[in-house]
Formats: C-alpha cells, sequence, structure tokens
C-alpha cells in the first residue's frame, strides 16, 4: 500500500518555532543542549587479528567504569563521552579517552573499522565478561543468548552511537508557544522527542549517503551466508555503490525474529507498547533452545527478545535508568530524556572514528528534526522510510537513485537538497547564538558529496583499497596503524593521565564492592529479572 501520510512538509512549517525560540529570553539555551559519543573498536594484534586477551585490568573495571567498557565481546571497546553542551568538547573527551586507552594496550590496536576483521572461528570470539555479581554475570549471559540467536561474528560489528538532547528551558519555551497545549511538561518533552524520531526515520538515509563508510568486507564475514555481494579481490567482497554495508541486511534485520518487529512511533505508549510485548512473548526457535545447558544459563529467556535494548534500532527514545532499573520502566516513569542515532559508522579517516564536521551536522540536523512538522508514521510510511534507507545503504552511490516519498519517486539528489535547504536556517540560527560559523561551514563543506558521490567517504574507501592495491583487511589496518602512532605520540598530560588512572582504579573497587554485597542467588536474580511487567501498557 503506497504510503499517503505526507512526510514532506510545507516549506519553512518549522522556521517560526526557530525563530521564536531563537529571540526570546532562552535563546541562549537552544544552543545548551547535551551530545556525547559511544565509540565501539574491536582490540586487534599488531598483524589485525582479533585480540584473545581479556579487557586490560589498566582500563578499569567494564562493568563500573562510566567511560570504558566493552559491548559484546571482551575485545569490543566502547569508549564513552560525559554529556556536552559543545560537540567540540565531546570531540576533545573522545580523543582523550582514546589516548588513555592506547597508553595501556600494550602492542594491541584499535581497529577503526564498522566492519570486522578477518575473525576466528564463531565459536572462538570471546564474549564480554563483567565479574561475579548478578548484574555481571546477567550481562554475560545476555550476550551468550545474542550468540545462540544471532552469531557471535555479526556481533562484532562496530559503530557510532550519538546521543542528543535539548535543553529543559527550549522544552519549557516551546510549549508557552502553544497556550491551548495542556501536556504535563514530561509528555510534551516525551511527545516532541517521538516528533524528533519520526522525521529522523524519514530522512535518516541521508546520514547513511553522507556518512556511510563500509562499502566493503572482509569474505569471511558472510562465509557460508547467502549474499549478493560481489568480489573486490582475493579476500574482499563489496557493492560497488553501497555507503553502508554494516547498515544492510547483513545485521539483525536478517533475522527472523525482528524483522517483522516494528515498532510505533507514534507516541511513548505506542512504541511502550510494541516493546514490552516483544521482551515477553514466547519464540518457538529460542524455546528450542532453551534458557539452560548443563546447569549453565545461556538465555536470559526465550522470549522474541531478552532484553528491551536487543531491539536493533536506527534511533531509540532513551532515558538514564537506575541502578537496577529496566529501560522500559524508566521511559514510561519519567519519559523520554534524550535520543540515541545509532547507525552511523565509525569514519575510518578520523582517529577518533568520528569528525567535529560530522558532529556539527548532526546538532543542526537533529534540531531541524526535533522542530519540523512531523506527521504520525503509519505503518506502510514506516515501511517505506526502511526502503529508503536499505536502498541507500547498498547502492546510495548508484547515478540517478530513486527514494520514495509518501509513495512517489523522487531523486535521492533532488531530495537531499531539499534537506540541505531545510537545515541551513537551523545552522545559521545556532552559529548566530554562539558566533561562530561553524555549522555553515560544516554544511557547505558536506553538501558537494550530493552532487559527487565520489567525495564520500564510501567512495573513498574504495577508491584508497584501488590505489594501494589493498584488500579491506589490509586498507583497515594501515589506518589503524597510523592512528594507534598518532595516539602514541600523543598521550595525555601527567595530571590527566593520573586522574584517568585514578578513575580506573575506583571502577574496580566498585565491582568488588557490588560482588561482595552479594547475597540473592543468580536463579532467583534472573527469575525477579524475567518477571518484569509493564503495567502502563499493559505488558
Amino acid at each position: 500500500m503506497a504510503n499517503k501520510n505526507p512526510a514532506h512538509p510545507a516549506a519553512g512549517a518549522y522556521q517560526r518555532r526557530l525563530a521564536a525560540l531563537a529571540s526570546g529570553p532562552n535563546a541562549d539555551a537552544l544552543r545548551q543542549g547535551l551530545r556525547g559519543i559511544e565509540k565501539e573498536s574491536l582490540r586487534v594484534t599488531p598483524d589485525g587479528k582479533l585480540a584473545m586477551t581479556p579487557h586490560p585490568r589498566a582500563l578499569g573495571s567494564a562493568l563500573t567504569h562510566p567511560l570504558i567498557t566493552t559491548d559484546y565481546s571482551e575485545a569490543l571497546v566502547e569508549l564513552i563521552t560525559p554529556a556536552e553542551s559543545d560537540a567540540a568538547h565531546a570531540i576533545d573527551r573522545l580523543d582523550a579517552i582514546h589516548r588513555f586507552t592506547y597508553a595501556h594496550l600494550g602492542d594491541e590496536l584499535l581497529w577503526n573499522n564498522s566492519m570486522p576483521n578477518a575473525l576466528p572461528p564463531d565459536d572462538q570470539i570471546p564474549i564480554g565478561r563483567y565479574g561475579t555479581s548478578n548484574i555481571g554475570k546477567l550481562k554475560h549471559v545476555y550476550r551468550q543468548g545474542l550468540s545462540l540467536r544471532y552469531g557471535r561474528t555479526m556481533q562484532c560489528i562496530a559503530g557510532i552511537h550519538y546521543n542528543y538532547s535539548l535543553d529543559d528551558q527550549v522544552w519549557r519555551a516551546w510549549q508557552a508557544l502553544d497556550p491551548a497545549n495542556t501536556l504535563s511538561e514530561q509528555d510534551f518533552r516525551s511527545e516532541r522527542y517521538f516528533a524528533l524520531i519520526r522525521n529522523f526515520r524519514r530522512t535518516s538515509w541521508l546520514l547513511m549517503y553522507l556518512f556511510g563508510a563500509s562499502p566493503a568486507l572482509d569474505k569471511r564475514f558472510v562465509e557460508g551466508k547467502t549474499h549478493s555481494l560481489e568480489t573486490f579481490d582475493a579476500d574482499t567482497f563489496y557493492l560497488p555503490h553501497a555507503t553502508s554495508l554494516r547498515m544492510s541486511d547483513l545485521g539483525y534485520t536478517n533475522n527472523p525474529a525482528q524483522a517483522d518487529l516494528l515498532p510505533s512511533y507514534d507516541d511513548l505508549d505506542a512504541y511502550l507498547g510494541v516493546l514490552a510485548k516483544a521482551v515477553s512473548q514466547p519464540y518457538a526457535p529460542y524455546e528450542a533452545i532453551g534458557t539452560q545447558r548443563d546447569g549453565e544459563w545461556v538465555q536470559i529467556n526465550t522470549n522474541v527478545l531478552q532484553i528491551e535494548n536487543e531491539f536493533y534500532s536506527t534511533i531509540r527514545p532513551k532515558r538514564i535508568a537506575r541502578s537496577g532499573e529496566r529501560p522500559l520502566h524508566a521511559l514510561s516513569e519519567r519519559g523520554v530524556q534524550y535520543i540515541e542515532v545509532r547507525c552511523l559508522d565509525i569514519d575510518p579517516f578520523a582517529p577518533a572514528g568520528i569528525s567535529l564536521e560530522t558532529a556539527r551536522f548532526l546538532d543542526a540536523y537533529l534540531l531541524y528534526c526535533a522542530l519540523e512538522d512531523s506527521p504520525l508514521l503509519p505503518r506502510e510510511a514506516s515501511v517505506e522510510a526502511n526502503d529508503n534507507f536499505s536502498a541507500i545503504a547498498k547502492q546510495g552511490r548508484k547515478p540517478g537513485l530513486m527514494l520514495h516519498r509518501d509513495g512517489a519517486p523522487v531523486p535521492m539528489q533532488q531530495w537531499a537538497n531539499e534537506l540541505f535547504d531545510a537545515i541551513e536556517p537551523v545552522a545559521r540560527t545556532l552559529d548566530a547564538l554562539i558566533g561562530t560559523d561553524d555549522h555553515v561551514r560544516a554544511l557547505n563543506a558536506l553538501r558537494p558529496r550530493i552532487a559527487d558521490a565520489s567525495l564520500t567517504p564510501s567512495a573513498r574507501v574504495l577508491e584508497t583499497m584501488r590505489d594501494k592495491q589493498q584488500s579491506f583487511a589490509a586498507f583497515a589496518l594501515d589506518l589503524s596503524l597510523r592512528h594507534a602512532q598518532h595516539y602514541r605520540a600523543n598521550p595525555l598530560p601527567a595530571g590527566e593521565e593520573r586522574d584517568m588512572e585514578a578513575l580506573a582504579a575506583k571502577s574496580l573497587e566498585e565491582q568488588a564492592a557490588i560482588e561482595r554485597s552479594e547475597t540473592e542467588s543468580f536463579d532467583s536474580f534472573v527469575m525477579a529479572y524475567r518477571d518484569y511487567k509493564l503495567d502502563r501498557v499493559g505488558a
């Protein structure tokens, strides 16, 4: 069925909101929102093989350290910046965490690419371990479940997550623009974050085109799988016009349990309802696996999702959860606090995996998504958004590529230029408030990529591989080695190094304290965790 729900708002509809918020007494708050960056990287040996060593103790506890943890694998390091009011500060913090990490990696490297290196056999990829506490063991069991459901190889894909929020003063000032609005501040904020998410879902294909950087992969990644990839060389598969194989159907979307899981983004309750059902509804293939083998837990439960975070999406509504609190409960009780953009590839050409130019663009784009009119997103519109996103991921640089908007075909380049035109007033407003031209310069630097696909990161990856006659693995290792040399040649100042060492030591102490205070059996802990119900949406 064609999508008849208009996704192409009237020109300038959002600019009245922008002008009102930028000219009122709370104008400065418009630039005071927060952003934070999470960057995943595999630890590898100097010759590019997966590191089989434990998470370095000098980096602290993966369970309790606020800035350095692991994701799926023991070798998949995740670096997390604090929330900052300026993208430049967030990039600086990410850079500093890299410097500390490299000071304690020995001769190992961080693989600065979204697609993994040549991995060992699936069952030899080490799963993350978080100590002997119940919460630590639960994290490990959850990852055991992921390995049974999706395989360990796919879990080694890495990316950049960009967390973004508007200042509370902006929400209050915005709500005051409509005296007839009777929502609570919490519900108004949640409603508008979901409006942002709907606009993001419709247009985030643009991010894949501009920033996708994974058009090729090591052929062993798809060994034994059906695929449509082409041969680049003896060790590499690729698609000639792809922007992001990471975000194509090679990942979670290719899993039957998740393929039909399409949450509603019309409002918070509708979204919570779909996910609450998924974490409580048994799924026959997972029931066949069971939860224990030889007396050991292998997955938390046999439901469509073990926990809500198992659902893979390009963007999530988020709320910081209290200790032991389920994410769905935190959202239900206290509303949306920020959004998490999850579709960004690691930029292999940037030492930290993301450039300041990219972050500046994201800030302007996400504020545009928040301010623009946002029609509801019925199923057919959501499917259309998914199809556009997939088309860009696999063939975004194809000349003359057509997408679909409101059920009608539209040239990709035309739509992209229209989006840049719409985002530019936001960029100019942010620059005026800050007193720079940073955001406009970012837009101006990126816009030529629309007309000239050779300027995109995905095209540069393939061009570099061809020019240097490199396989994907050789290309990624070459750049990762260069970035490692950069960080090792520029260590943290002594004072900052001591502060980071103290933070690592404190995290180890915190993990030990949790483990000492444990009194409940793990079986009881898991059963209590599984009994969770979200009463608000009748889960």
